[in-house]
């Protein structure tokens, strides 16, 4: 199993973002950092200068339900 950094992981949202949304603005790190206090995203291990490492099916999941809250919250997604 590959696991993502911070920065890898932001990248990789950023482009599951634009895939599904022309003109999504980039997931930052800050981003990442928030969905994992949020509870959104749990860390599965560190790498070895201790930052947190991700699973891309854990980013996959946090990504789209942050995704689909917002548009929820704009008025453009399921109720």
């Amino acid at each position: 199993m590959t696991y993502l950094t911070t920065a890898e992981a932001a990248e990789l949202a950023t482009t599951w973002r634009r895939l599904v949304s022309a003109g999504a603005a980039a997931v930052q790190p800050a981003t990442i950092r928030q969905w994992a206090s949020r509870g959104h995203l749990a860390p599965r291990g560190l790498d070895q200068h201790g930052r947190p490492l991700y699973e891309r099916s854990d980013l996959a999941r946090a990504e789209r339900a942050t995704r689909d809250r917002a548009l929820r919250l704009v008025g453009t997604g399921d109720p």
